[in-house]
């Protein structure tokens, strides 16, 4: 989705990102009940789940930006 979201249209990409941070909070879902299950160790849980936290910010950031630019006011602006 995040490749996707890189070739699309202004427009589309805010379907792209919303998908992939979508998907993304699902990854960090299922990671935390596999931690909260004890199937995986903490240190193994630190280790994927710090670059997942800092992916989330990435697309976060990168979504707000598409959001203003399509934002209604800004195309006034034009």
């Amino acid at each position: 989705m995040v490749a996707s979201a890189s070739f699309v249209r202004k427009n589309d990409k805010v379907i792209y990102l919303r998908t992939a941070i979508r998907k993304l909070d699902t990854i960090k879902l299922l990671l935390n009940i596999l931690w909260d299950t004890r199937s995986l160790d903490t240190g193994k849980y630190e280790r994927l789940s710090v670059p997942l936290y800092e992916i989330g910010k990435m697309l976060g950031g990168w979504l707000g930006q598409v959001e203003k630019q399509n934002s209604p006011t800004k195309a006034g602006e034009q």
